[in-house]
């Protein structure tokens, strides 16, 4: 092979690398966009759910209230009749 298409392949296997390498380097770049865009959605999400749970009322709270609440309607209807 003479020294002049040596050179020439090597400079199309080059050029193929170089292409290669700007694809690949995008396709990480958009993932790096995607994987911030995740994080961020968690991180809103993760505020919403703590938002949230801070705001319910507690089951035993509810169940307290619901029980003073049968022992008032039912000391009322015994009162009554």
């Amino acid at each position: 092979m003479p020294e002049g298409q040596v050179a020439l392949a090597l400079a199309e296997l080059r050029q193929a690398l170089e292409v290669g390498f700007a694809r690949i380097d995008g396709q990480l770049a958009l993932l790096v966009q995607r994987s911030d865009q995740t994080d961020k959605a968690l991180e809103d999400l993760e505020e919403r759910v703590s938002a949230l749970e801070k705001t319910r009322w507690p089951l035993p709270t509810l169940a307290v209230l619901a029980s003073i609440t049968a022992v008032v309607l039912t000391a009322f209807s015994l009162a009554r009749g």
